[in-house]
């Protein structure tokens, strides 16, 4: 008995940065696309996250700068007044209006596949699976496709602490929409989104307490979690380290927010006005019905996938978030893509973490790439280190802003370089080129002896690497 013939070639359900990279991968390929969106095109980054969140932050700096610019450059003088939020989130909304018509809906029309509004469920078998698509009209249609891909990305994510879900707690989406700045804010998280979100609001003039189990920035270097604490300390964020939260309750008499948590041995009481909730997010599977076409999902509600991102189910695919992988869209870009390949070339291509670079941006930014001190020992590398204070970078000394180091991570047998750490102005932009050491395999030496063009903060890098054989503090700032 012969298959049924599918209705397309590639059935993907989302529409975030995961479903349009692989959606335009398979259209230059001649597949037959659908894609099915039960909510607004785009998804997260656009929408939601890092397109809001860095146009709030670059807001958020712009009145920083005129705040603190008379402190840092002599004969400049500045002032800044109260944010008028609803103003604010009204430029942001039509930012993210603009990039979701111009980088999402109108490319769907270019590229020719189909999309339908509506809940997509998988149904049928393992052997043969199918979509039932419930769509915004009530009408309701079952799709055959030769692969399905399962982009619907995560959602922020708030741990089961007593009261909270009696609480309007905010996350990082319902943050970025209050039509005023809160007097007070309680950050619950020490992770790049609670950085973020806590320079952000202390910015735009709020009085901010972080609690954090651990540290900040637990998963990256400890440098550059103290240098973190210093630049917060410095513009009034108050951190509270080994903070567990037991319980939060609306206060009755003020209206806003009492936080309980065990610090050091004791319990302490936290209050602010507001409450920010960021402490991670989850993959969205829930109503999906991976079980019943033999899909696996672990404790998280993660798609489990190989390393080619196909799961249990040889026809269906995930990609982004919800795999329970790195949380950048440009990891899910690359899954879109990937999976495509594999599915319809049988490339066989595998996801490579390696050399990922990851970006926090505060300011100034946290960004890394490859491996930290600790993943290096722990991997068996004897490695020899380097950390580089901004005091000896040209670049930011005619910022006027020394806050920060680059950090280097070196085999100490083969000088080859593991992992580059940065807190600086820009620092994306040495991860983006520390990419580049990694994949070729540079060597300390090579970096050392390389081009790099005066006054800029990637020059950091070649000093860093000079720094394992020259006292550069004896370097001349021309002449490095």
């Amino acid at each position: 008995m012969s298959e049924p013939t599918p209705d397309f070639d590639l059935a993907i359900i989302g529409s975030g940065g995961g479903a349009f990279a692989a959606a335009i991968r398979a259209t230059n390929l001649g597949k037959r696309v659908l894609m099915i969106e039960r909510s607004t095109v785009g998804g997260t980054c656009v929408n939601t996250g890092c397109v809001p969140s860095k146009a709030l932050l670059a807001a958020a700096e712009a009145r920083h700068v005129a705040l603190d610019a008379s402190g840092r450059f002599p004969g400049i003088s500045t002032s800044a007044g109260e944010v008028a939020m609803a103003g604010l989130i009204d430029g942001k909304r039509s930012l993210v209006e603009t990039m979701r018509s111009d980088k999402y809906v109108d490319l769907i029309a270019d590229y020719g596949w189909e999309i339908r509004q509506g809940d997509a469920v998988l149904a049928g078998t393992p052997e043969d699976p199918v979509l039932e698509i419930t769509r915004e009209d009530g009408v309701r249609e079952s799709v055959r496709a030769a692969h399905y891909l399962v982009a619907t990305g995560s959602a922020p994510w708030a741990p089961p602490i007593e009261g909270l879900a009696d609480t309007e707690y905010l996350t990082s989406t319902t943050a970025m929409e209050l039509e005023e700045v809160p007097d007070s804010l309680l950050v619950i998280g020490g992770g790049y989104v609670a950085l973020e979100q806590a320079q952000l609001f202390a910015r735009l003039g709020t009085k901010v307490t972080m609690l954090v189990r651990s540290r900040l920035a637990s998963a990256e270097e400890p440098d550059a979690s103290r240098t973190l604490m210093g630049v917060f300390a410095d513009e009034g964020i108050r951190v509270v380290r080994r903070a567990k939260v037991s319980s939060v309750r609306t206060d009755p008499d003020t209206g806003g927010i009492i936080a309980t948590a065990a610090v050091s041995g004791g319990q302490a009481e936290f209050r602010a006005a507001r409450v920010l909730v960021a402490t991670g997010r989850r993959p969205v599977t829930e109503g999906l019905n991976l079980g019943a076409v033999g899909v696996k999902t672990g404790e998280g509600g993660e798609i489990l996938v190989d390393n080619q991102l196909a799961s249990s189910n040889d026809r269906i695919w995930a990609a982004g978030d919800v795999t329970g992988h790195r949380e950048f869209v440009y990891v899910a870009a690359a899954h879109g893509s990937l999976m495509v390949e594999n599915a319809f070339n049988n490339a066989r291509r595998e996801v490579d973490y390696r050399h990922l670079p990851r970006v926090a941006f505060t300011s100034p930014t946290l960004a890394a790439v490859g491996m930290t001190d600790k993943q290096a020992n722990e991997a068996g590398i004897r490695c020899e280190c380097r950390v580089l204070p901004l005091e000896y970078v040209p670049r930011a000394l005619v910022n006027r802003d020394t806050r920060g180091f680059i950090k280097i991570v070196a085999d100490a047998d083969t000088g080859r370089i593991a992992g580059i750490t940065a807190v600086a102005k820009d620092a994306g932009d040495l991860a983006a080129a520390g990419v580049y050491i990694l994949e070729a395999g540079m060597t300390v030496d090579q970096v050392a002896n390389l081009w790099s063009p005066y006054l800029t903060m990637a020059e950091g890098i070649k000093i860093a690497a000079q720094s394992y054989t020259t006292d550069v503090s004896k370097l001349s700032c021309c002449a490095s």
